[in-house]
């Protein structure tokens, strides 16, 4: 059975709001916040992260090659360095 949700007021919540944050995130226990009687947020933890995922081949099948990717792109003749 799981266990009620918390109810605490926006005054009490803006007095402790990082200790209740990290108790919502190590428990997963969801926390209402109520303004004279109504509910203005619901405190609720993150989903769960993605696995990691290696960056090594993640760019596969990204690139094509369309030629020959060795020689040069022009002749020898056209660079002033061998004039």
């Amino acid at each position: 059975m799981k266990p009620a949700t918390e109810l605490m007021t926006i005054s009490h919540f803006k007095a402790t709001c990082l200790a209740v944050l990290e108790r919502v995130r190590r428990t997963g226990q969801p926390v209402l916040v109520t303004r004279r009687g109504e509910l203005v947020a619901e405190i609720v933890p993150p989903p769960p992260a993605p696995p990691n995922a290696s960056w090594i081949g993640s760019l596969r099948g990204a690139v094509r090659i369309k030629g020959d990717i060795i020689a040069p792109t022009s002749e020898p003749a056209d660079w002033d360095a061998l004039r």
